[in-house]
């Protein structure tokens, strides 16, 4: 019998496994990344795990990571997934060089190919103001219309969301103290709405908690909730209240950027606001605001107006 033929073990059985389980736990002690962070790096790693099958992970060299990479492409993953799961995989390299002797790290100098820039899509200020009214007075309306209000008031990430627990609140100062990535804790404004939201939610926690959970948004459990949760329940909702697009936690973040953006100008504060290390990240919402404002010079500008009538 060849070795093709023979039952090819599980790709995070063995060494794997291990050596999956200690950057794991690196990740969440050393680099103080969040569970989200973790789960996500996880999925990345078993792709690895399943593209390197039988092949030691310190035998792999750069051909294998380009042909794997290559393969994925072929896949229909795009540059900005594959230039994640890259990132991902050369820091899991990187670990285990330090701490269990391999030699090299097989992913360095190697880049994923480039897709199209796409901008971040947002809401119109119509259609997030219709994606935070709710109806309803139940304890599970009105945790969602807290949730979803506290996304577009305060441009939080999905992940900063399910952490909060109510004592980082602020309502009578109208501020939240979020941990962002690495941990880094940033105190954003809360607006009058939100704040009103939240209250009533807080009202009524007590119905879907458990005594002792310490979560500010909870699921049917009684527990912390869940990113899927929210994901879905903002699915839903944006069906509901008849939104066209695709609604997602991250697409209400994406709105109040470009909106606090388009009224203020101020790139600096949306970046602290944001929480992002970088502004050329933020930068990213000029883009947008610079379309909104094509768009009006477009419909209402005269030589603009002229010029379309000469096209036609």
């Amino acid at each position: 019998m060849t070795d093709a033929a023979a039952p090819a073990p599980s790709p995070v059985e063995g060494p794997n496994r291990r050596y999956l389980q200690g950057y794991l736990a690196w990740l969440r002690n050393e680099k103080q990344y969040s569970a989200l962070t973790a789960e996500n790096y996880t999925r990345d790693l078993r792709h690895l795990f399943e593209l390197a099958g039988a092949t030691p992970l310190a035998n792999l060299k750069i051909h294998h990571i380009r042909r794997f990479i290559a393969q994925l492409h072929g896949k229909g993953l795009g540059g900005r997934s594959l230039a994640r799961m890259l990132s991902a995989w050369r820091g899991f390299f990187t670990y285990l060089m330090r701490d269990h002797g391999l030699a090299d790290n097989p992913c360095v100098g190697l880049r994923a190919p480039k897709s199209p820039k796409n901008l971040p899509q947002a809401l119109s200020p119509d259609e997030a103001a219709r994606m935070v009214d709710l109806p309803g007075d139940t304890p599970e309306a009105l945790r969602d219309k807290a949730m979803f209000e506290l996304f577009y008031s305060s441009g939080l990430r999905l992940a900063e969301l399910v952490g909060l627990d109510p004592p980082q609140l602020d309502l009578n100062a109208g501020e939240v103290r979020v941990t962002g990535k690495g941990s880094k804790t940033r105190i954003v404004p809360l607006g009058t709405f939100a704040a009103t939201a939240l209250r009533a939610w807080l009202a009524v926690r007590g119905q879907l908690a458990k005594a002792d959970e310490p979560a500010l948004f909870v699921g049917q459990r009684g527990t912390r909730i869940t990113p899927r949760v929210v994901q879905l329940r903002m699915k839903r909702w944006g069906i509901k209240q008849g939104i066209a697009s695709n609604v997602h936690p991250h697409l209400l973040r994406h709105s109040f950027a470009t909106h606090v953006l388009q009224s203020s100008g101020d790139l600096r504060a949306v970046q602290e606001m944001l929480g992002h290390a970088s502004i050329s990240t933020t930068q990213v919402y000029t883009h947008l605001d610079f379309q909104y404002l094509s768009k009006i010079y477009d419909a209402a500008h005269p030589r603009a107006k002229k010029k379309t009538q000469e096209k036609i």
